[in-house]
């Protein structure tokens, strides 16, 4: 098994050319059948960056992605110029900042903790980074212009972080989204709104991590673990996602945790820390305005108004009026982009 970095090991899978290609339009297929208008895409490559852009200009992009360049091109030194994209509201695909990884996962105790591990005595995670790193690379990618968008896990990984963005003075509205934010020290809660950072989060990690997480913390750190109420209680932006394919795509997947903090099976009673539950449209907005503002695009996409974008998820029935459980697996009946029908085919 390898862990985290560990998988740069290991030689990247499809090799540029056709069936990348390939890969890439049938992923889109499977996004858009599923009621996705957009996505944003972590981690992209040189080799990806070219691809998506011929996709576009060859019209075959039917969604709008927003990409986030892998932090190996500036720490590689590829020549990653000043940050050119100036996305319009037609735009189907650009880049728009650069994804850096802070820490591991929790499943694996790879997450940065400040204290160590319950199951796993004086072990704290791991930073994918040496000291004073993060800070140059967080630094570097504000300088050429990029949105950082900061993989990180634990609670040390989200201060670090953190502290690293303010040191790096960046724009007023620089919109640091700190990906996963999962398990975070409740003073640095406050500190995402003073420094206007986003936590971009995943429902569904809640409900799929839920088993072992508190074998992973301890019932104490609970209090800071997917801590979405929290966040919007200290008006901090919150933006959700599924960080596909790590979890499902669908989106009412998402819907459903966030607002049940249940596993499918409606499990357990209540909900897993249920005080941390949003309601439908706190959650609807978390998945809409949330996500546009968290890439620059409130200004024409995330809300249904005159001289919006027409991106549209249609479902065939009133999902506010659904049981939490059909609402799970609400069918889509319909997926528009710029006004177009894109799905079903």
């Amino acid at each position: 098994m390898l862990i985290d970095a560990a998988m740069d090991l290991m030689p990247l899978l499809p090799p540029p050319g056709p069936e990348l290609r390939r890969r890439l339009l049938l992923a889109q297929d499977h996004a858009l059948a599923r009621g996705l208008v957009g996505v944003h895409e972590m981690g992209v490559s040189p080799v990806v960056d070219r691809l998506l852009r011929e996709l576009a200009a060859e019209g075959l992009l039917k969604l709008r992605m927003v990409g986030y360049a892998d932090e190996w091109w500036f720490r590689r030194g590829d020549g990653v110029p000043d940050l050119a994209d100036r996305p319009g509201p037609e735009d189907r695909y650009a880049l728009q900042g650069v994804k850096i990884y802070v820490d591991g996962a929790l499943g694996s105790r790879g997450a940065a903790l400040l204290q160590p591990y319950s199951d796993r005595p004086g072990h704290t995670g791991m930073f994918q980074h040496k000291p004073g790193e993060l800070a140059t690379v967080v630094t570097q990618a504000v300088a050429h212009q990029y949105q950082v968008a900061a993989h990180a896990i634990g609670d040390a990984g989200i201060r670090a972080v953190l502290e690293a963005m303010a040191g790096a003075r960046p724009p007023a509205d620089h919109r640091l989204r700190v990906e996963h934010a999962q398990i975070v020290d409740l003073a640095d809660i406050p500190r995402f709104a003073e420094l206007g950072a986003i936590a971009s989060m995943q429902p569904t990690h809640a409900t799929s991590d839920m088993p072992w997480a508190e074998a992973r913390v301890g019932a104490q750190r609970l209090a800071g673990a997917y801590a979405w109420r929290r966040f919007l209680d200290a008006k901090v932006p919150l933006a959700f996602g599924s960080d596909f394919p790590v979890e499902e795509v669908e989106p009412t997947f998402g819907l459903y945790s966030a607002i049940t903090r249940q596993d499918p099976q409606g499990n357990p009673p209540g909900g897993w820390l249920p005080d941390q539950r949003l309601t439908l449209d706190e959650a609807l907005t978390a998945f809409t305005r949330g996500a546009a503002y968290a890439s620059r695009r409130e200004q024409w996409a995330g809300t249904l108004a005159p001289g919006m974008l027409a991106d549209l998820t249609c479902f065939t029935g009133d999902i506010f009026k659904l049981p939490p459980l059909e609402l799970r697996t609400a069918a889509i009946r319909a997926t528009i982009v710029g006004g177009e029908v894109v799905a079903p085919k």
